[in-house]
């Protein structure tokens, strides 16, 4: 059963001395994910994996990265599997192995077997409302840059605010309001709009003393007169001054948090200036290093752009996938460079549909959060997409859905 021909190791190599041991593992699939791995993937039943006692953690996570499930763990030398506990032991208290499950295609519950539920994710405490505003904060301008290259479309600026000389602090996926100056059309003071946080709570300087937003300026033709019209908020933010003062409040929201457990699997799919929440997770994760937050989990950015000159933080983002290649996954929709199978253009939800197995796997685990921000127009290309790849494996996408969110697992803001 455990012959050379259905056995490999992962570690690439023997080193004399280590344990190792014999994984059996079901619901393992061909994807673009395990096609760089040492051993053949099936769609269904058995694969058997040898793995030494130093690598079992990182196996384990990765093993659940492709949606696999252990079904039992034996010592190389011996004959007697161990028990899920004895194996646990085995590596580290730390290390956690699934319950065994029919294989793929056997499955005869809907997802809600899949998934337990869980209660809410236990954030630190959350600031929310710390300025209203009848009395807002007073910040100051500090950098204004250019997000778009030269050739791309439309206006979108990184702005950064100091926040010194106030208490107004923030986590990561919550918003500000910004009042801009002057009355509305009925000569009343502007009301405030909302802007997703692009910075970490630490903000871009690492000194917790500012906040930052991406905003793209809004544009449109008036429809009775075909007038250009540029919004009040985006463009007074858009054109802000290095020295300009504004009227912010906030933060508020609870929705788009990020999970406080650092080996969670977080899918985050974006257009345009919907990137502003992720790029806070993903400088967190990966370019701020701190002794209480060490994420080790995976996270997956889809990101739908119309042009290569489009893509927000570009430089920032390839770095990233460069340098933590196993923690971090980047994938563009560019809808007017690229082709879907169809040969339309490539949005975000062809993108998600090429990989919905994938998704659909990883989504199984009750340690995965998906993560959905930009135009609300994504939405029902999204679901479409993943309603077919539920089907396939006999559940309800809408159900799930649900379930998901119950779960604090799905998290959507979309405008």
């Amino acid at each position: 059963m455990y012959g050379s021909n259905n056995v490999k190791t992962l570690s690439g190599q023997s080193d004399f001395g280590n344990r190792l041991f014999i994984y059996e593992v079901v619901g393992l699939s061909q994807s673009t994910m395990s096609d760089s791995l040492d051993y053949p993937i099936r769609r269904s039943g058995s694969v058997f994996l040898t793995v030494p006692l130093k690598r079992m953690n990182e196996e384990m996570r990765r093993i659940t990265r492709l949606g696999g499930k252990i079904v039992s763990i034996k010592p190389l030398e011996s004959d007697t599997p161990l028990s899920l506990s004895q194996a646990a032991s085995q590596s580290s208290p730390s290390i956690s192995v699934a319950s065994p499950e029919p294989p793929q295609g056997e499955v005869t519950q809907p997802p809600k077997k899949m998934t337990q539920a869980k209660s809410k994710p236990k954030h630190e405490n959350v600031p929310v409302n710390i300025y209203r505003p009848n009395s807002p904060f007073v910040g100051k301008c500090i950098e204004n840059y250019p997000l778009v290259a030269e050739g791309g479309i439309g206006k979108v600026q990184h702005v950064t605010f100091d926040l010194s000389g106030g208490d107004l602090h923030y986590i990561e996926g919550q918003s500000i309001g910004i009042i801009p100056p002057g009355v509305d059309d009925k000569g009343k003071p502007q009301k405030l709009r909302l802007y997703s946080i692009a910075s970490t709570r630490h903000g871009d300087f690492g000194d917790d003393k500012t906040v930052s937003l991406c905003v793209r300026q809004l544009e449109y033709d008036d429809p009775n007169t075909g007038e250009k019209v540029y919004g009040v908020c985006s463009t007074f933010l858009c054109n802000i001054q290095v020295g300009d003062e504004l009227n912010i409040t906030g933060p508020v929201g609870k929705e788009m948090l990020l999970p406080p457990e650092e080996d969670a699997t977080v899918i985050m799919m974006a257009t345009g200036t919907g990137i502003a929440p992720f790029r806070a997770y993903l400088w967190r994760m990966f370019k701020e290093q701190h002794e209480d937050y060490k994420f080790k989990g995976l996270a997956w950015l889809i990101f739908g752009i119309p042009k290569s000159e489009n893509i927000l933080y570009k430089d920032d983002l390839e770095k990233l996938a460069a340098e933590f290649p196993d923690n971090f996954r980047l994938t563009y929709a560019i809808s007017r460079e690229q082709q879907n199978p169809e040969g339309g253009r490539m949005y975000i939800q062809h993108r998600v549909a090429e990989h919905s197995e994938e998704l659909w796997h990883l989504m199984q685990s009750p340690n995965t959060h998906t993560y959905m921000c930009g135009l609300k127009g994504m939405e029902g290309g999204i679901d479409e997409a993943m309603t077919g790849m539920a089907e396939k494996n006999g559940a309800n996408w809408s159900d799930f859905q649900k379930q998901m969110k119950k779960e604090h697992r799905w998290h959507v803001e979309t405008y």
